[in-house]
Order: C-alpha cells, then structure tokens, then sequence
C-alpha cells in the first residue's frame, strides 16, 4: 500500500499529549524520555529501557510515538519497529495508534503480517508479529533502516520474543546507535533488564514503571458441577456451563448498564466455536455473539476487538487466550473464565509435541480478570473454585522450557549460533530438546555437521512455518504441484481438528468452503503457493524432494506429511486390533474410535499426543490426524529412515542372523542369513556387554586363574591385569580374540575354555613369577598340598583360603604368606569330618589359646584322632593314631 511521501525533519512529531489523553502511562512519559535521551534535548544515539506497566495502562499506544519523537530529534527519522505476540493484536494497535494521530493507518502509522503489510514511504511506527521481525533479522542482521525495536508482551515468555530479545542484544553490541525498549505488564522487570543492559554496558537497562490503571473489580466462583476434563480432553458438559453462565451474567449486567459487553476465555479455537454456537441459541434478541481466533479472517478479527457503535447490540465475545493481554476489548465489563489455556509441550519419551489443553496459571487468570476493569468497575466470574485457582501455577511455563524446538534451532543456526550458544537468552533451550531439534534439521539438510545452516536451511527459514513444514511444500510442490503441497502444508499449520484424524477428509471439507476457517485457509494456500512457485523459479534446492516420480489423487496429502514427520509414518500391528499402529519413532498410537481411516496398513500422521483410554487404543498415544500412505510413497518420503542390514544376535549359546529391511523402527521384511565373522564377532561382543560373561561361564580352572590375577592386581597392580567383569568387557578384543571368532563361526558356548583366553592377559615376563607369588596349591606339616581358594574378583577384600584338617597342621607356627609376603592365608580348620573349628590367620595364638578348648570339645567325639595337650611338638598327621 502507497502512502505520502517520506517526511522531512521539519514535520511535527507525533502529538503525545493528545495521543496519551486519559491514558495511566502519560504520567511515565517524561521519565521515559529522559531515559532514552530526549529529556536534554539531545539524542545520544540508542537507548536501552524497560518499561514495566500493567495492562490496560496505554504503554503500547503511548511508547511507540515518543520513541520516534526522541529519535526525530537527531533530524533524520528511520521506522520504529514494535513486536506484538499476535496478528489481531498487530493490526489492533496500529489501528488505535493511527486514528488517535488523525492520519491513514499505511501512513505514518502501519503495520505488517503474515500475508499482509499496509506501511509505506512515510511510516514511522511499524507493528510486527515477532515472527516476521525474527525473519527480517536474518535477512538483514545489521537491521538497516531500523533506529529502534520495541518488543512488547515479553513476560509472556514466547518463544520467538526469547530470541529476538538474545539476537537483539548482539545486534547493539554492533550497532550502538539502534534504541531497544522491552515492554512487561509484570513484575519481572528486572530480569530482562539485565538481559538488555545499559547503553553503556556498565549494568542493567532502566526500568520505567507505571501505576496500575484497574478499576474495581469483583470475583465470582462458579465452579461447574461437571468434570472440566476428561480422556478426550475439555468436556461438553464444562463448555455447557461457561456458556450457560455467560449468558446467565451478561444478562443481568446489561440489566443494569446496557453498553456492557461480556469477554469470555476458553482455551482453543474449537472450544470458542461450541460454546459461540450454543449462546447463539440462548441469547435473547440485541445481544450479538462474536468469535475471537486465530483461525477466523482478519476482517472478523478486528471486528470482535473494535468498540461497537452506539445503537449497536450488545457483544458477548468468546475468545481463545488471544485477548488476554495484547489488546484492549473495548466495552468489555465482564469476563467469564474457562480457567483453561492451549499451551505447547513436547513428549520426549514418544517424540511428540503440540499443544495440549492445562489449568491456565493464576497470572494469566489475573491479567483475564483485568479485562473487566480497564474502562470501569468491572466483575469476572470464574467457572471454578478458589481451589483449583490456587492449586493452578503462578505462572505461565516459558515456551523454550517446554515447546518443540525445531524452528528456534533453524533461526539460531542461521544466526550463526548453533543451540543458542554464547547468546543471552532469558532462559537457556534445554539440551535434549535442542539435540533432538538440531538431529530433525539434521535429517532434512537444513544445519551441516557443526549446526550451522546450509544454503538449504537458509531457503528453508524463508518459508513462514516449522522446518519441517517447509520442507514438505518446497520438496511436496515437485511430486504434487505447488497447490496441493501448499493446501496440505496451510492444513497442517493450522488449528482446525481432522474429523476421526481423517485429513483428507477436512481438506475436502476446506476445499469445498464448508469448514470453519476456510477463508483464512485459503488465503494462506494462496501465499503458500506463491512462495513455493518463487523459490522453485529461484533455483534447485540443496537436496530435492527424495523420490522423482509423481505424486497424484488420494496419495497426494500423506506424501506431504510423510515429507514434514517422516517419523511419523506408521504401519497398523497386525493381530493387534485394526486401529493400532506403530510409528518409524518407535511410538506405537492407535486410532480415535469410529475413525474413517480404520484398516489403512499405512497412514502418514501429522498430529499425535498423549492420551488415556479407548481413543488410545490402548496404546497411550491417539493420532489427531493423518492421511492414508501406500509402502511406496512411504519410503520415497523417508527413503533416509530406509535400511537394509544384517541383524546378527547371540542366543542360546550360538550365533544367529536374519537381514532386516525397515523403515526406522517398522520392520518391512526379514531373512534368515548367514553372519559374516565381523557380524558374529559384533553378535557375541554386543551379547557379552548385556548379559556378562556368564553367557560361556568359566570352568573351574579358568575360574581359579582369573582370582589368582585378580589378587595379584588387587596387591600390586601393573602389569598385573585387572580381570573385573567390566575391566574384561571393556578389552574383549585383547583377550578373547580366538574364541570369539569361533563364536562368530559357529561354534557353541558349550566348548569354550576361557583358561587359555585368559593367559593371554599374563604379562611377560613377570608370567614366570606367577606361581610363586599366588600358587595353585600350599603344602602343610603333614606333607599334603592343599588347594587355596582365592577370592572372588569382585571382591576388594576378600582373602586367599586353606581349608585343611586341624591335625594336618601341628607344629605350624608361621602363617605363611602370599604375594611377596603382603598377604596372609586365612586357616579354616577342619574336623576329621570335615567341620569347621576355628577361622585364624594367626596360628601361633590359635595353638597357644583356643586349641585348648577345641581340644576339650573334639577329643571325646572323634578318639581315633590324635589331640595332643602339645600341639607345638605333636606331628601333623592326616591319619588316626591307629594308622600312626
């Protein structure tokens, strides 16, 4: 849209007092000025401000014009540029802005959208989605043009403010003379104060605040007698009763005022749609009902946030959380809430994210009721107790803290900051989320090996929507033509819900123009198309859609979602019931009872979440909507997740194998097969480090040399090997080389002897010394040698042992001692049936002490034996005295 020509230096700046007439922030506008350098006189090139006001208080009427006025003051005036979360809220502002100037809004007041811009030449004061700044940022990092970004809402937490208030914040590190102002309607102020910092960098920006501008305001609890949730999410009945006291409110308010309008909350665009329809049919005549969405056409947005004419019926106005604090609902008087809101989670367990119905947080529902008493006393009627309120969170959960990551990992890799490295954000993305973001733009090309973006990626982050979405129409436009990529692509951007998770079936529904929402659809197929159309005529991408044949009739919508979530290609369980499916992630989901898609071997999903119940299929997952997908079209899609490998696996004590075809996790087809060696070696390696060494077991002579080294390395150490089961498992390679290989040849468990494996740890030549320091066997008085068992190597502290009849070692006086003399035996002294006596290390004070007593217990029950009172000179014997 064309406006009148650029204004010169000598044009008046924008009139502040009359502008700010009646508005709470005019009260805060000398203190802002000077903040930011215009109370001298002087500009000082940038300044950096928060502004901290509650809603309601005019700070996004009021801080845009004084900015440019303080700007103006240098001569030269480049556009002021404001962010607001939302496009109703964008043209809302500019809108306001605009009539209380007195000029056309595309002049000096404008604003620019998704699909829509109306600014100009003269445009002094540019309203922006955060979406469409984060894309211009990007384009244009130094941010030419622009002497001033103001980013309001930012205690909403959104994702896309988040970065824009990091990347901002390197942009003035260059660019010293560009003034950046973030607006907060609580007390957070601080916090991003010190994000932004001074103008010197010497400490946090100034903050300016604002009394609050609220009028009296009175609660209402009407809790509803019917549960808000159930399996299937926010139930009829609960939506029933906001309806029913709405409509039982507003009209006891209009009773008493009638220019009172009524706002009410419910969480997403098809709760404002049950609950519009079901006043529509209650209301009496003169009250109008009006929708508020993301989903409904710009011209019937505005229309629900103007003020109503005088004569005009009364409004009750049922909104989704859009008109919780961007914007100001004229004649608004009365809010009744849902206490519900629509927010993203992601599901790292299944690989899901989306936006999932919570309790809204008891700042939220403060800053609904604040509605109510902007322009008056006001009253706000809960549908639920004070219980639930307090039991809701303080506040909203940030959306970096919780949401898909896969576009911020895009937007911060063409910024050249792969994960948000090094970039002060207000809280950092977590890890596993940024990985799991980084690996998806990964698998479409779009960040090479270091995460920064490809030429492919770059192209990609033009094209308004997730990666993955871009990615489908760009790739999809080739195989389908540019029409239905972009059709599939509005569909899978949007809110509206897939009848039984049937796609095809909305899309036709759209099509045909019997859909709520097809008009916004359709004007986004429009530009979807077009910039799928210019960046083909702009060159080949990076990497082409994967599959060259093409793509028609009703295969044509789930190749297009297979091309956005190829993880989300599923295949149905056979014998599992027909509605349940496993998906390429591993996921396993199960079809909404009653779905028309029922009996499809493969879908394409592209909506997933987490459920409970028989839409679950059991399965703890439901698919909200897909399309149905032949094996082709499938592994053309995801011809990246397609493998073809050898399985080989270590079971029963021998190697198996089988050639497995999948797609991800979905198996296609499997083959028996012989392994090759490395396969078996790998087999039996893999075996090993799972279920231990126990999967051959030790004979007992391989048993007995594996505690011999392990003593020997417990005492002194190198190069005495350590032969721990994790120490063995982590050098199988050195050690056990042969037999695996026999292993992996075939062989079975049953014939392997890990003694000789096990020699080959002996160091050389210290292997000659090995059966001097722990031997096999220790000779007694009586002339026997004796075995001694070693301790287990698990054990630190266990202790070598000679069991060995108590006669046997008469006249022993010396323990002796192992590994150079560090160890002493330990003596378990036996009966001449073989029963334990006495438990010693010490022999000398056995003799001299409890042989006496051992001696007086033994001498009556076992009389053949000798029990000398003289063990010291007695001779040690195996025999009876008979036989001595």
């Amino acid at each position: 849209m064309t406006s009148p020509a650029s204004p010169r230096p000598t044009d008046p700046p924008f009139n502040i007092a009359a502008i700010g007439g009646g508005l709470v922030f005019a009260e805060s506008v000398p203190q802002l000025a000077a903040v930011l350098g215009g109370g001298s006189g002087e500009i000082h090139g940038a300044g950096t401000a928060v502004v901290q006001a509650p809603p309601g208080t005019g700070k996004t009427t009021l801080v845009p014009p004084l900015v440019a006025n303080v700007l103006a003051r240098g001569g030269t005036q480049p556009r002021v540029v404001v962010t607001q979360p939302r496009r109703v809220a964008v043209r809302s502002a500019a809108r306001r802005l605009a009539a209380l100037d007195g000029t056309a809004l595309g002049g000096r007041v404008g604003y620019t959208v998704r699909g829509e811009s109306r600014t100009g030449p003269s445009t002094l004061v540019e309203f922006v989605t955060p979406g469409i700044l984060l894309r211009r940022l990007l384009a244009d990092p130094g941010m030419e043009g622009t002497a001033a970004v103001i980013l309001d809402e930012v205690h909403e937490r959104g994702l896309e403010t988040d970065l824009l208030l990091g990347m901002l914040t390197e942009v003035r590190q260059l660019r010293e003379d560009l003034t950046l102002v973030a607006m907060s309607a609580t007390l957070d102020a601080p916090r991003f104060a010190a994000l932004i910092g001074s103008p010197d960098g010497a400490g946090p920006a100034p903050v300016v605040g604002c009394p609050a501008a609220l009028h009296p305001l009175r609660t209402v609890w009407a809790p509803a007698p019917v549960p808000r949730f159930d399996e299937r999410g926010v139930t009829r009945g609960f939506l029933d009763h906001v309806a029913d006291t709405a409509l039982q409110a507003h009209s006891r308010a209009v009773a008493l005022d009638p220019d009172i309008d009524a706002l009410v909350f419910v969480p997403g665009a098809r709760e404002v749609s049950t609950v519009a329809s079901r006043l529509r049919s209650r209301v009496p005549a003169g009250t109008e009902v009006l929708e508020l969405h993301g989903q409904i056409s710009p011209a019937e947005q505005d229309r629900a946030v103007s003020g109503r004419a005088p004569g005009e019926p009364a409004r009750i106005i049922v909104s989704t959380s859009l008109a919780e604090s961007s914007l100001t609902v004229p004649g608004v008087r009365l809010v009744v809430d849902s206490g519900l809101a629509r927010e993203p989670r992601r599901d790292a367990m299944r690989g899901m994210s989306g936006l999932v119905t919570v309790s809204c947080s008891r700042a939220s529902a403060e800053q609904r009721a604040g509605r109510a008493a902007r322009l008056g006393p006001g009253t706000v009627v809960r549908c639920y107790d004070d219980k639930a309120y307090g039991a809701a969170p303080a506040h909203q959960t940030p959306e970096i803290a919780v949401a898909d990551l896969t576009s911020a990992a895009l937007v911060l890799a063409c910024w050249g900051a792969p994960g948000g490295e090094a970039l002060s954000l207000p809280d950092a993305p977590p890890p596993a989320a940024m990985r799991d973001a980084v690996q998806v733009l990964r698998g479409i090309g779009a960040v090479d090996a270091e995460g920064l973006a490809t030429a492919r990626g770059k192209t990609l982050a033009r094209v308004p929507a997730d990666p993955r979405l871009a990615r489908a129409l760009l790739d999809g436009a080739g195989a389908v033509g540019a029409r239905t990529a972009a059709e599939v692509v509005a569909l899978l951007s949007g809110d509206n819900r897939a009848p039984g998770a049937d796609l095809p079936r909305l899309l036709a529904g759209m099509r045909a123009g019997r859909e709520p929402g097809d008009r916004r659809w359709s004007e986004d197929v429009r530009r979807l198309d077009q910039l799928a159309r210019r960046e083909k005529s702009a060159g080949p991408a990076e990497r082409g859609a994967p599959g060259a044949r093409e793509i028609a009739g009703v295969e044509a919508p789930g190749y297009v979602i297979a091309l956005a979530f190829p993880d989300r290609i599923a295949r149905r369980v056979p014998g599992a019931g027909s509605e349940r499916y496993l998906l390429a992630s591993g996921t396993r989901a199960g079809l909404p009872a009653g779905s028309s898609l029922t009996g499809q071997d493969w879908l394409a999903v592209a909506d997933v979440a987490r459920a409970e119940g028989r839409d679950a299929a059991g399965t703890g997952a439901v698919i909200r909507s897909a399309a149905p997908l032949t094996l082709d079209t499938a592994e053309a899609a995801a011809e990246h997740l397609v493998t073809d490998t050898v399985e080989a696996e270590f079971a029963g004590g021998r190697v198996t194998a089988r050639r497995e075809r999948r797609l991800g996790a979905i198996l296609l087809g499997s083959t028996p097969v012989r392994p090759s060696a490395e396969e078996g070696r790998a087999a039996v390696a893999r075996a090993l480090t799972v279920q231990g060494l126990d999967l051959i077991g030790f004979s007992a002579a391989a048993d007995a040399l594996r505690r011999r080294l392990a003593l020997l390395h417990r005492e002194l150490g190198e190069p005495w090997p350590d032969v721990s089961e994790p120490a063995l498992l982590d050098r199988l390679q050195d050690w056990l080389g042969p037999e695996l290989d026999a292993l992996a040849r075939g062989a079975s468990a049953n014939s392997i002897d890990l003694t000789d494996a096990l020699r080959r740890l002996l160091p050389w030549p210290d292997a000659s010394r090995l059966g001097d320091l722990v031997p096999e066997r220790l000779q007694v008085p009586s002339g026997s040698r004796v075995r001694i068992d070693y301790p287990d190597p698990e054990h630190d502290d266990g202790r070598p042992v000679v069991a060995v009849k108590l006669q046997e070692c008469f006249g022993w006086s010396e323990t002796p001692r192992l590994v150079e003399g560090r160890v002493p035996v330990l003596f378990h002294l036996l009966s001449p049936a073989g029963r334990p006596l006495a438990v010693t290390d010490d022999l000398a004070s056995f003799w001299s002490g409890p042989y006496a007593q051992v001696r007086s217990e033994m001498r009556g029950r076992y009389p053949r034996h000798p029990w000398p009172e003289d063990p010291w000179s007695a001779k040690a014997t195996a025999r009876t005295k008979a036989r001595m």
